[in-house]
C-alpha cells in the first residue's frame, strides 16, 4: 500500500467520516481541528434516500444515529402575533434522519477516536509537496511529513487556500447570511418549528433534544460584509441590527443570543472548483462542492464524499493520481446535482421586497392542497440519490 500517512484538516462530518473508511482500508488517519474541541450545537442536519443510509448502515453508525434523531415534524409559518398561516411538511426539512450538527460530529468521533489521532486547538500554515510526501508546518504544533494531505475543513478551507489559492476564487456568495444558537424553548415546541418571515429576513426556532431546549435560526439578505470570522460580540451586533424590533420572537431571542453557548454565525455560500486536486492534496465536503446551507444536502454529500475517496485510495493501492482521479469521476454529477438543490432557495428563504414575502406566505397556505405539493421533496430524494456507490468491502483490510 502506497502513501500509507493521511493528514486530514478537519473533525466536524467529512473528516471523521474519511478517517473512518481509511482505517478500514489500512490507512494511518491523523486530524487536525482548529476548534480547542469538537464543536457543539449547530443547526439540525439530514440524510435521505438509499445512497445515504447505506453508507451509515455500513459504517455501522445508523442505530447510534437513530437513538439521538430530533424527530422533527413539520414547520410552521406565522404571523407577528405567532399564529400560523401556513404548514410545510416534515420530509421538506427532516428526511429520513435529522440529527443535530454537533450529535452527529459526536458519533462519528466515537465511531473513530481508538485508530484516529486527533489533535485540537491547531490548524495547518503551509504545505510543501516534493516527490516522497509533503511537509506541513502548524500554527502551535511541530512540522510533520504525512504521504497526503486532505482538505475537509468547510466553506472557509484553509486547505484549500494553501493549495489552490484564495477563497474568493471559489466560493459564491448567495446573498444570505445565518445565525444559529440553542435556546429555551420557551414556545413550548413539540417536534417542530414555527418561522416568521419579513422582506429579506426570516426568524425561527424549532425544538431540539426530544424538546428539552430548541434552536434559533436567523437569515438575513446581504451582499458580502466585511466581518472577522472570529469577532462573535460583531456578529451578534450585526444580527441585533437587522432584527431588532422585527416582530414575532426576535427581540427575546435576541437578548437570549447574547448568553447562547453555542453561537454560530456565516455566510451562505457554495464551492465551484474545476479540480478538487493538486498533487498530494484533496478536497472532501464543503471544501470542495458545498451546496449550501440552505440546500439540506452538506452533510449527506460529504458522507458519501469520504465513503468513495477512501474508497478509490484503497482501490488503486494508494495511488493518489489514480485515486483522486476516479474521486472526482465518481463525484462530480452527484455533486453537481445536490448543489443545484441550493440554487435559487436563498431567494425563497429570503425574499428581497415585501409583496414577494407576501406572496410566498400566501403560496405556502395553499401548497398542501395543490397537485405538486410533494415536489420539492421528491426533487430533494431524487438529488439525494443520484449515484450508484460502489462496493468496496472486498478492499476492506481492517
Amino acid at each position: 500500500m502506497k502513501n500509507n500517512t493521511v493528514l486530514i484538516s478537519g473533525a466536524s462530518v467529512a473528516g471523521p467520516a474519511l478517517a473512518f473508511w481509511l482505517h478500514r482500508h489500512g490507512f494511518t488517519a491523523t486530524i487536525v481541528e482548529r476548534a480547542p474541541a469538537l464543536r457543539e450545537g449547530g443547526y439540525a442536519v439530514d440524510f435521505r434516500g438509499d445512497a445515504h443510509l447505506s453508507v451509515l448502515r455500513r459504517m455501522g453508525i445508523l442505530d447510534d444515529l437513530e437513538r439521538v434523531r430530533t424527530g422533527m415534524g413539520s414547520m410552521s409559518y406565522v404571523n407577528s402575533a405567532g399564529k400560523p398561516q401556513a404548514k410545510l411538511p416534515a420530509d421538506l426539512f427532516a428526511g429520513d434522519i435529522e440529527i443535530l450538527r454537533g450529535d452527529l460530529a459526536r458519533v462519528l468521533y466515537d465511531a473513530t477516536k481508538e485508530h484516529t489521532e486527533y489533535v485540537f486547538g491547531d490548524s495547518i500554515t503551509s504545505l510543501t509537496e516534493d516527490a516522497d510526501g509533503v511537509s506541513v508546518t502548524f500554527e502551535r504544533g511541530a512540522p510533520r511529513r504525512f504521504d497526503l494531505v486532505i482538505g475537509a475543513d468547510g466553506l472557509h478551507s484553509r486547505t484549500r487556500s494553501l493549495a489552490f489559492g484564495p477563497e474568493e476564487q471559489y466560493v459564491k456568495h448567495l446573498g444570505v447570511y445565518c445565525a444559529i444558537f440553542t435556546t429555551a424553548n420557551h414556545l413550548g415546541l413539540d417536534h417542530t418549528g414555527h418561522a416568521y418571515r419579513t422582506a429579506g429576513k426570516l426568524v425561527a426556532m424549532y425544538s431540539a433534544r426530544h424538546n428539552t431546549q430548541a434552536k434559533a435560526v436567523f437569515y438575513f439578505g446581504s451582499p458580502q460584509l466585511d466581518l472577522n470570522r472570529r469577532d462573535v460580540t460583531r456578529q451578534q451586533d450585526v444580527l441585533t441590527e437587522h432584527f431588532g424590533g422585527s416582530g414575532w420572537q426576535s427581540d427575546r431571542l435576541l437578548h437570549d443570543m447574547r448568553y447562547a453557548p453555542d453561537f454560530y454565525f456565516d455566510s451562505v455560500g457554495q464551492v465551484h472548483m474545476d479540480t478538487w486536486s493538486h498533487g498530494r492534496v484533496t478536497l472532501v465536503g464543503d471544501a470542495a462542492y458545498c451546496p449550501s446551507s440552505l440546500s439540506g444536502m452538506g452533510s449527506g454529500l460529504a458522507l458519501v464524499g469520504a465513503y468513495v475517496l477512501a474508497g478509490e485510495l484503497a482501490a488503486a493501492r494508494g495511488d493518489h493520481r489514480v485515486a483522486f482521479a476516479r474521486y472526482e469521476q465518481e463525484m462530480r454529477e452527484y455533486a453537481e446535482g445536490c448543489q443545484k438543490m441550493g440554487d435559487g432557495i436563498a431567494t425563497l428563504m429570503v425574499p428581497g421586497n415585501r409583496f414577494l414575502a407576501a406572496l410566498l406566505n400566501r403560496y405556502y397556505k395553499v401548497m398542501p392542497y395543490l397537485p405538486g405539493r410533494n415536489m420539492a421533496a421528491n426533487i430533494a430524494r431524487k438529488a439525494a440519490e443520484n449515484i450508484t456507490l460502489r462496493d468496496y468491502q472486498n478492499l476492506t483490510r481492517r
